[in-house]
């Protein structure tokens, strides 16, 4: 199951909105077959695993990150799939929650008088598939803010000067969390300030996320690192109503728009709009910043992740603060969160931490 766990891993952020799994199929210690969901979401772990074992596959062992599909979508049940192989066992680490599944791939194979083991590795297979579980859940991606600080807490200076606040290993870093994404989120003033291309770079040939942000009037500029071309698509959340000039103006450049709900303000509604980018497919979602955006999440309780990357640095009360205003009156409104890692990147560190 470890092995079949590794498999998923490398699916993250490239089969959405499928769900990243992986499958070995063994046989007295000998590995018959193994596939992870191929980029794009089909064709699925088990399809590919079987494809491998062949006729070899008959009175087996399979081992599955996620119990297998039990529904006809675009491809036959898995669960079918394995049936009809004649695997002797399935090893599955978690259910999938997903109601046209969630049980029904387990019981199709027990009809079939197939022995089946749940639950092994479950803590680990529910972390791989926490974006896919916040899908299906609660109808919205997993959101992880990440943070590149001073010992301050600032982001940058007084000018407006951010790079690089942190060393090498903390960018190479956050660049393979990007790979790991589907999407990556920036706010209208970030991307007004920074011009941010939101590719993922020095990680090979991977696929490119798809690249957000949020301007509720669409108030960007026309010619940007965004709209140029040579990543992944580009969405833009604004605000229903937007002008029409300005729509048109950006979907001449490629860029899709999402129309969304405001709130008070006039601003976009953060958890109307990540329940659209769940419609939508996304599964796990990158957010970097600004502050507004970063503190307007926080406060919306929105954020389920939290990476801080810390620099041996101070710049001062001029500088530019990590968080925009909160509008807290009592430190018991603070949103608190629960620190899960540390570890050392290079001369900066990474604290993680996790919604409860």
């Amino acid at each position: 199951m470890a092995a079949a766990l590794g498999l998923a891993a490398r699916g993250l952020g490239r089969v959405w909105p499928n769900p990243a799994v992986g499958c070995v199929i063994e046989r007295d210690g000998i590995v018959l077959g193994r596939g992870r969901t191929a980029n794009g979401g089909r064709p699925h772990a088990e399809t590919l695993a079987l494809a491998q074992a062949g006729t070899a596959a008959r009175g087996a062992t399979a081992y599955v990150t996620l119990e297998p599909c039990a529904h006809h979508g675009l491809t036959p049940p898995c669960a079918d799939a394995l049936v009809a192989a004649g695997l002797a066992r399935v090893v599955i680490a978690r259910r999938d929650p997903d109601p046209r599944v969630d049980g029904g791939g387990i019981a199709l194979l027990r009809a079939a008088g197939v022995d089946v083991v749940e639950g092994v590795l479950a803590d680990r297979a529910t972390e791989l598939q926490a974006g896919f579980i916040s899908r299906v859940t609660r109808g919205r991606p997993l959101v992880t803010l990440k943070l590149a600080t001073t010992l301050d807490g600032r982001i940058a200076t007084a000018s407006g000067e951010s790079q690089w606040i942190t060393g090498p290993a903390a960018r190479t870093h956050v660049h393979a969390m990007r790979a790991i994404h589907d999407a990556i989120l920036v706010g209208a003033g970030t991307a007004r300030a920074d011009d941010p291309s939101l590719t993922v770079r020095g990680m090979g040939d991977v696929p490119q996320p798809v690249r957000i942000t949020i301007s509720r009037h669409l108030n960007l500029p026309l010619d940007s690192n965004l709209t140029r071309g040579g990543g992944g698509p580009v969405w833009m959340l604004h605000a229903e109503g937007t002008s029409q000039a300005a729509c048109d103006a950006m979907s001449a450049r490629g860029v899709a728009l999402v129309p969304c709900p405001t709130g008070p303000g006039g601003q976009v509604d953060l958890a109307e709009a990540l329940q659209i980018l769940g419609q939508r497919g996304l599964t796990r979602l990158y957010c970097e910043g600004g502050g507004t955006l970063a503190a307007a999440l926080l406060s919306a309780a929105l954020v389920d992740r939290l990476d801080c990357y810390t620099a041996g640095a101070a710049i001062g009360a001029e500088g530019t603060p990590s968080l925009g205003a909160m509008g807290l009156a009592a430190l018991a409104e603070a949103p608190r969160l629960r620190l899960v890692d540390i570890r050392t990147l290079g001369p900066d560190i990474l604290h993680r931490w996790a919604a409860d």
